[in-house]
């Protein structure tokens, strides 16, 4: 563990409990995409087989249910809370998620460190949460306004993945033989696909302006 892990894993949660905070005060999801929450469901569940087989740690293991919880919690309230799920945007979240789950499964079939299920499964994960952000930035694209609580969730998410390749970064060089070039390669790909949207966040910013993104 060091500074930039603890500061990514707190951002990652910062990025939950913000969405959470949005689907719960509010009730509402105008916004979110749920194509992405059922990829990023899926992406805890596999990632997370092995809370049944190992322990690292009570902290690994809380961080583990509690990504795992929230994100099946998320999926449930956009689809059946009567509240929340008319506010859904059904009609522009339309990207077709599940043909990016296919070439991912493929693709961790074919390159993984090691094949065992709960390696190739882990592996997955990793190649599937790399892209999952595509549905919600689609729908960004389309409906061009958002919302503070909708675009504080998206950079903070992205902000978690920058703190992660730090991580590694300081990993590397202070670590014997640790090189992934797996799970570097598949979060650079992460990070590098919000830079459009990170570039129109700090333009609204600094300009103190309504963040939109264009069409």
């Amino acid at each position: 563990m060091n500074i930039f892990r603890l500061a990514g894993d707190m951002t990652h949660l910062a990025s939950v409990l913000v969405l959470l905070l949005k689907i719960h005060t509010i009730k509402s999801c105008a916004g979110v995409s749920l194509k992405t929450q059922e990829l990023y469901a899926i992406v805890f569940a596999t990632r997370y087989l092995d809370i049944f087989s190992s322990f690292v740690s009570l902290y690994n293991t809380s961080m583990k249910l509690v990504f795992l919880g929230s994100s099946f919690s998320i999926v449930w309230y956009m689809r059946h809370h009567k509240a929340v799920h008319r506010t859904y945007d059904r009609e522009q979240d339309t990207f077709r998620h599940w043909f990016l789950v296919l070439p991912c499964l493929l693709l961790a079939l074919l390159i993984h460190e090691k094949f065992t299920f709960l390696e190739v499964l882990w592996t997955f994960s990793l190649y599937l949460e790399a892209v999952a952000i595509l549905p919600q930035l689609v729908l960004l694209q389309r409906t061009r306004n958002i919302d503070n609580l909708t675009g504080q969730y998206i950079f903070l998410l992205g902000g978690y993945r920058g703190l992660y390749i730090l991580n590694w970064i300081y990993r590397y060089f202070t670590e014997p033989h640790f090189v992934h070039w797996i799970t570097w390669i598949a979060g650079l790909v992460q990070t590098l696909l919000y830079a459009d949207f990170f570039y129109y966040y700090f333009l609204s910013w600094k300009n103190n302006k309504k963040l939109q993104l264009p069409a």
